[in-house]
C-alpha cells in the first residue's frame, strides 16, 4: 500500500538528508526561519539529529540559513510593523534560538531615538480619539497608566514609556488650550 506524501512527511522515521532539506525549503518558502526553529521542526517530524544537522549545514553553506540576517530582518520588521521595543524583541529572538551576540547586533540597529519615535507613534495613535481637555485628574491618571502599560507590554522600558506618555499628554493639553 502506498503512503501519501503528507504521512511520509510527518512520520518519516528518520528520513534522509534530502527529505530534511525539502522540509526546510518548504518552511523557508513561507517565511525566514532561524536554524534553531528549523532544527526543532525537523525533530518534530522525526528526523534524526545527524540527518537534520547535515541538511541544516548544507542550507547554511549556500546561504539559505543565516541567523544574523534573520535576526536583523526580524527586529526591523517587528519594530516597524508590530511596534515592539528592544526588550520584547530580545525575548522573541531568544525564543527563536538566536545567539546572544547575534541578537545584540540586530538590536543595536534600533537606536534609542528610533525606539522613542515608535513609542510616540503608538501613543499618538491611541490618543487620536481622546479629548484630553475633558478628562479630570483621575481619568487622566487612568489613561496614563493604560498607555504606559500598553508600551510596557510591547517591550518599552517603563521610564521611556512614562516619559513619552506624559510628553504627549502635555502636548495634547497645550494644543487643546490654543
Amino acid at each position: 500500500m502506498a503512503r501519501s506524501a503528507a504521512s511520509s512527511e510527518t512520520d518519516c522515521g528518520g528520513g534522509t538528508e534530502a527529505q530534511a532539506k525539502d522540509v526546510c525549503l518548504r518552511l523557508l518558502a513561507m517565511r525566514a526561519h532561524s536554524r534553531a526553529e528549523l532544527a526543532e521542526r525537523l525533530a518534530k517530524r522525526g528526523f534524526e539529529p545527524e540527518v537534520a544537522r547535515g541538511a541544516l549545514d548544507r542550507l547554511a553553506e549556500v546561504g539559505l540559513i543565516d541567523d544574523a540576517a534573520f535576526a536583523r530582518q526580524w527586529v526591523q520588521s517587528r519594530h516597524q510593523y508590530s511596534g515592539k521595543g528592544r526588550t520584547a524583541l530580545a525575548i522573541e529572538l531568544r525564543g527563536k534560538g538566536i545567539a546572544p551576540d547575534q541578537a545584540e547586533a540586530a538590536l543595536a540597529e534600533i537606536s534609542r531615538e528610533d525606539e522613542r519615535e515608535r513609542a510616540t507613534e503608538l501613543v499618538r495613535k491611541k490618543l487620536r480619539t481622546v479629548d484630553v481637555s475633558e478628562l479630570d485628574a483621575a481619568e487622566r491618571d487612568r489613561l496614563t497608566r493604560r498607555l504606559v502599560g500598553m508600551l510596557a507590554r510591547r517591550g518599552y522600558s517603563q521610564g521611556m514609556a512614562f516619559d513619552v506618555v506624559k510628553s504627549e499628554l502635555r502636548e495634547l493639553a497645550a494644543n487643546a488650550e490654543s
